[in-house]
């Protein structure tokens, strides 16, 4: 995706991609094609997996 608006980290670079956990606008350089995720919550994710994918366990059914 290509927005004609600075990216959220950085201020300066060309938008190309949407965090998938935060939602911020990122250039090429403030994104890891690996998670889908910003650089920022890629920082905060620390590795922990978990956090990146729901439990299945966590579904409500009634």
């Amino acid at each position: 995706m290509s927005v004609a608006s600075p990216c959220d980290i950085c201020a300066t670079g060309t938008v190309e991609h949407t965090c998938d956990r935060c939602g911020n606008l990122v250039c090429e350089r403030h994104f890891d094609e690996t998670s889908g995720f910003c650089v920022e919550c890629t920082a905060d994710m620390s590795g922990d997996v978990s956090e990146q994918q729901p439990d299945p366990g966590d579904i409500y059914q009634f």
